[in-house]
């Protein structure tokens, strides 16, 4: 914990946003100040304690307020809501907390812990009982603006399609293939029978569900295909932290269930796919992106938005053509009292 809230680990965040300075100077404290904390710690203090500096910032902390945000107010949470009052935790309109949200939001939480405590045995065995390189690269050269945009490409990429580096290279589709042919397939009933009982069991997705489920399924399906793109191309750590960070607002929003987002364009079709995914009983939308469920055939379309667009498309042409009307009307007045005189 004294790592965590160390300045130069709460800088590595808050100079970039917070500073007046020029980007040089930015650029020359950032430095210094990576190098203090990669100095003063060991590889695997770093590496653990900025993961959880991201996913405190960026997912448990916003979530946590978005959950309170559902329970408390009620009333105002679902104007926002895509799927109205069943986009509520418990699917209902009330003020009170039952004990069934509060288990819901502990196993997401513990399971967001899990994730990363599984993270720490792997670096832990792969350094000091294998001997081997860690994981991720911490050290104190920093990655170039070209090498952490491509980076990041190829991790967002391989969340959802992945090119392991198997001898014989095979390609293994991640997200996709795991959430529908392991969750989803008789291939794995038990596998299925947790993931049904735990995840779909919740009507609608609303704050702090990104990590519910079974631990097992999660694991599967949520740390794995998150956590290996960055092993498999070893990124530096900076990199896998604003990845990470970009993940975790991606899970904030989009299983918060709302309407409002940052981008509608991008964080609102995420979160429409993953809602449809639960109201339609997991018959598509495996992946994040979607883009497998287009290659495959498995895109589920959200009928209610497409009826509602036409609706108000509708709605739009009778007011502009009552408008013209009553335009019309307003013009004609002069000129019919002048044909009275």
């Amino acid at each position: 914990m004294e790592a965590l809230l160390s300045i130069p680990m709460l800088s590595i965040f808050l100079v970039p946003i917070m500073s007046s300075y020029s980007t040089s100077l930015n650029l020359l404290f950032f430095y210094l100040t990576w190098s203090t904390l990669v100095l003063s710690h060991s590889r695997l203090r770093v590496e653990l304690f900025g993961t959880i500096a991201v996913r405190l910032l960026f997912y448990a902390l916003p979530s946590i307020i978005f959950f309170l945000f559902d329970i408390l107010t009620p009333s105002a949470a679902i104007l926002i809501k895509a799927q109205g009052a069943t986009g509520l935790p418990g699917g209902r309109k009330r003020r009170r907390i039952r004990a069934k949200e509060l288990k819901i939001a502990a196993w997401g939480l513990f399971n967001l812990c899990l994730g990363i405590a599984v993270q720490g045995v792997l670096e832990t065995v792969l350094v000091r009982t294998l001997g081997k390189r860690s994981a991720l690269k911490v050290s104190l050269k920093l990655p170039m603006p070209f090498e952490i945009c491509k980076g990041l490409t190829m991790a967002m990429l391989g969340r959802e399609v992945s090119l392991l580096k198997f001898p014989d290279y095979i390609a293994v589709f991640l997200t996709y293939v795991l959430h529908r042919y392991a969750l989803h397939s008789r291939w794995s009933p038990m596998l299925a029978r947790w993931h049904r009982s735990w995840y779909h069991s919740l009507p609608a997705p609303f704050p702090l569900t990104a990590h519910y489920d079974h631990p097992i399924p999660y694991l599967l399906t949520k740390f794995i295909p998150t956590y290996a793109p960055a092993i498999i191309f070893r990124f530096h750590m900076l990199t896998y932290l604003l990845y990470l960070l970009f993940i975790s607002i991606e899970e904030t929003f989009a299983y918060s269930g709302y309407t409002v987002m940052p981008t509608s364009l991008f964080l609102g079709g995420i979160a429409r796919r993953t809602d449809m995914h639960l109201l339609m009983g997991a018959r598509g939308n495996f992946g994040p992106w979607g883009m497998m469920d287009w290659i495959f055939g498995t895109v589920l379309r959200d009928s209610r938005s497409d009826s509602s667009s036409s609706d108000e498309s509708d709605e739009q042409q009778d007011m502009r053509r009552a408008y013209e009307a009553s335009k019309r009307k307003v013009q004609a007045g002069p000129s019919t009292k002048n044909k009275r005189r």
